[in-house]
């Protein structure tokens, strides 16, 4: 949907179209190569940020490029694009490295008649100008498994073999009524479609309470990618969602286990430094006309707390229970 159009019809994620892999034995085409690749994301989406989290806490930040594009996207032939701006690095907003403004430029390079939307994260391939792929959680998933050999020699492992069963099952249910449930709730055409929306988001925070009250991680006893995708939610909720897309039945500050948790990791290395407030505010109320006409861009909320003690690290882990 662009950016200042008002929804009309549910809510519906369309699956990512670009899903090829940069695998360790070279595989289907894209090898492991440290520089090889430039990941283009925005600092305001929760989707990129899953990757750039994956990318930072593995040690993987000079095997794999990063570029930045504007906050807000930019109106071109009709549509709204994430372009590259003096703002992000990019001088006279061309990205220094693969030579183009708008990043649909390298969509159209790997599929010159496709029509589909441009999202990011995206994985590009340097030498070609080509998109690889734009699958966020296989994005994930093959940082931290298919670049092992890249890996900074104390990277947590994110994804253990014995624990990916119950790292997707929590994923799965997540996904559905909280990662994308913002969206339906704030994209909702109906006031059935959002109550519909906002029951299962709360119902999901209610869990989410539940499970991570006696446990400092949601699956094992360490980070894992299920953390990786749930936390870029929390971290943007009561700043963007609770307000803008209406999820305003409770905040993450009211629930005491999901509020120490997204502190917890706020405060753990790796995870502040990939934080942009200024970026996802501007992203969300100043990109989002059709949600916020005026384009003002709230002062709040006060986020000092987020460094604070918050005591996890006297929360039991499941394991040693």
């Amino acid at each position: 949907m662009k950016a200042d159009e008002t929804p009309k019809t549910e809510h519906r994620r369309a699956p990512q179209h670009f899903t090829a892999r940069v695998r360790a034995d070279g595989a289907e085409g894209w090898p492991v190569e440290a520089g090889r690749y430039r990941l283009v994301i925005n600092r305001g989406c929760p989707w990129a940020h899953r990757v750039v989290l994956a990318r930072q806490l593995l040690g993987l930040t000079e095997a794999v490029q990063l570029a930045e594009t504007d906050p807000v996207r930019e109106l071109i032939d009709g549509d709204h694009h994430w372009v590259f701006s003096e703002e992000t690095g990019s001088p006279g907003g061309v990205d220094p490295v693969l030579g183009i403004h708008a990043l649909r430029e390298a969509y159209l390079a790997a599929e010159p008649d496709y029509t589909g939307g441009v999202s990011v994260p995206a994985l590009v391939d340097i030498p070609s100008r080509k998109l690889v792929s734009n699958d966020f959680d296989q994005l994930v998933v093959d940082l931290a498994t298919e670049w092992r050999a890249e890996h900074a020699p104390n990277a947590p492992d994110l994804y253990p073999a014995e624990l990916r069963d119950e790292i997707e099952a929590v994923s799965r249910a997540m996904h559905a009524d909280l990662n994308d449930g913002v969206y339906r709730a704030g994209f909702a055409p109906s006031q059935e479609s959002y109550e519909q929306a906002v029951s299962r988001l709360f119902t999901r925070l209610d869990a989410l309470e539940q499970r991570l009250t006696d446990r400092r991680y949601l699956v094992g006893d360490t980070l894992t990618v299920a953390d990786l995708r749930l936390w870029p939610t929390l971290i943007r909720f009561d700043t963007v969602y609770h307000g803008l897309f209406k999820c305003n039945v409770r905040r993450i500050k009211d629930y005491p286990a999901l509020w120490a948790y997204t502190r917890d990791l706020y405060q753990t290395p790796g995870f502040a430094e990939t934080v942009n407030f200024d970026h996802i505010k501007r992203s969300y109320y100043y990109g989002m006309p059709g949600l916020n006409p005026t384009r003002i861009v709230p002062a709040g909320p006060d986020l000092g707390e987020l460094g604070g003690v918050q005591g996890r690290e006297a929360v039991p882990h499941p394991l040693t229970v």
